[in-house]
């Protein structure tokens, strides 16, 4: 039997996010086409990576129908000008979609079936919105296997506030506007650009453009202006459009590595994958994920909490942070958590997410060489949270 290698994440990039919908930048861009253009940038810009040596693509997305379906690990693959002999394959675990892609490939690395994997994730919910085509059984209600709200993902996070009372809408407000004013900082600063690829798009009205920018981010809002928005899930609730996440177009992908067979090529890793974990909790309360996920993720490494040195969680919705982040005993405004702000503002394209917690959290270890763990985490739409333990080495 193989021993278990070490796996490195090597790098990883993700096509800008837009808005979904007729006005977005990607209205008249194929899904198919946005993981192209990330993979052909991973190979582009690692050199020392020959493209024949990547041993397996595994591409997420919730909706695989449309451009989206047609197991699109191997059709972007083939798509994107892989050698043949390239394999590839499709997964579906909702919002941690590409986040499962990252940790099934290096499960293969881990156990010696693979040496290189590019892992990533592509949601074009203006194209495909959540929940189309399915068809979900009726049992789940009248059985009364999930709350009626567990289907509604707004909902769950109502239901979130509900069960912590300590989580006002003036909080969740407070930490969306943080949020915002991190990723404009984050663009100030140039932390953002240099993992974006430059995407062609093109419109009916306009032709051939470049998207090279987050579209969702909203600079300069501020708690007073959240406070007026509407609470569309509930009567006089408490999650609104300004304290949750977009609905998002955009892809994402990055390059694991067996550590001896990077080291063997000449790439560069930026981190080491220490351990991860999936969890299960209530669907109608799916907030709460990441809290076992990573309770697990941590007995599993060894570790503690206060070892973590950054924590990239994924901003579903203010509420679920809030929660992760009140259990851990950790400060809503601690500069260890989503340094360069989160999904409020950037947008969360459904099965890309994952990825880009992984390449921030990478360009965060880069400048913090005097931290040694970091998480990337996030919660799941049916009742899941994932996390991820990473090392950095630098």
């Amino acid at each position: 039997m193989p021993s278990s290698r070490d796996v490195v994440f090597v790098d990883g990039v993700r096509t800008p996010f837009g808005k979904s919908g007729p006005k977005g930048l990607y209205a008249e861009t194929r899904a198919d086409d946005l993981v192209v253009r990330v993979i052909r940038e991973l190979i582009r810009r690692n050199p020392n990576l020959p493209p024949e040596r990547v041993d397996e693509v595994a591409i997420a997305a919730t909706t695989q129908i449309g451009d989206q379906g047609l197991t699109i690990g191997r059709s972007a693959a083939v798509l994107a000008g892989l050698p043949k002999s390239v394999p590839g394959y499709a997964i579906d675990r909702m919002c941690a979609g590409a986040m499962t892609a990252v940790t099934s490939v290096a499960g293969g690395i881990a156990f010696g079936a693979y040496d290189v994997a590019i892992a990533g994730g592509v949601e074009h919910m203006g194209r495909h919105p959540m929940g189309e085509g399915v068809d979900p059984n009726p049992r789940f209600l009248s059985e009364k296997l999930v709350d009626g709200s567990a289907l509604v993902m707004g909902m769950t996070a109502e239901n979130l506030h509900d069960r912590y009372p300590a989580i006002s809408k003036e909080r969740a407000d407070a930490y969306a506007a943080l949020s915002q004013e991190k990723v404009a900082k984050a663009y100030a600063d140039g932390k953002i650009q240099p993992d974006l690829v430059p995407t062609a798009i093109r419109t009916a009205e306009k032709g051939w453009g470049l998207a090279v920018a987050d579209e969702a981010p909203r600079p300069g809002t501020t708690v007073e202006g959240l406070a007026g928005l509407k609470t569309p899930f509930r009567a006089h609730g408490r999650v609104t459009a300004g304290n949750s996440s977009g609905i998002n177009d955009g892809a994402t992908g990055c390059v694991l590595a067996a550590a001896d067979v990077a080291a063997e090529l000449g790439l560069t890793p930026k981190m080491r994958l220490v351990s991860y974990a999936f969890a299960g909790v209530d669907p109608e309360v799916m907030g709460v994920g990441p809290i076992p996920s990573t309770e697990r993720a941590l007995r599993l490494a060894g570790l503690s909490i206060d070892d973590i040195g950054l924590f990239e969680i994924n901003e579903a919705f203010a509420v679920q942070v809030l929660a992760f982040l009140d259990h851990f005993g950790i400060p809503e405004d601690s500069e260890k958590v989503n340094a360069y702000g989160g999904a409020i503002a950037f947008g969360h394209p459904l099965a890309s997410s994952g990825v880009r917690l992984m390449t921030q959290l990478a360009r965060q270890f880069g400048e913090r060489p005097d931290v040694r763990y970091g998480i990337t985490t996030m919660c799941v739409g049916m009742g899941m949270g994932g996390t991820v333990i990473w090392e950095n080495l630098a």
